[in-house]
């Protein structure tokens, strides 16, 4: 069975690691896999265009922990690869 996006932006299956962003003098922290979910897929798809392939594994790995918290890792990992790229950590 496949998350669908409500429930990946419902879920507080917490991430491997705490993210700490600075978006617009703001330090956003994403801790959970909704949280971060809700994150990348409420900015603007522009936004997110340069960095396509890595948003796309993102989303769809943050979908699979919604549904099972063990791919947690890969969702992390997922997170971290797509921020590094876009310079937000």
């Amino acid at each position: 069975m496949n998350a669908v996006a409500g429930d990946a932006a419902d879920s507080d299956t917490p991430l491997r690691a705490v993210f700490k962003i600075n978006l617009n003098g703001q330090t956003v922290s994403i801790a959970t896999v909704g949280q971060a979910y809700r994150f990348i897929t409420n900015l603007s798809s522009i936004e997110w265009i340069e960095f396509r392939a890595l948003h796309a594994g993102a989303v769809s790995a943050l979908q699979g922990a919604a549904d099972n918290a063990m791919l947690t890792v890969q969702a992390t990992n997922a997170l971290r690869a797509l921020f590094v790229r876009a310079k937000l950590l």
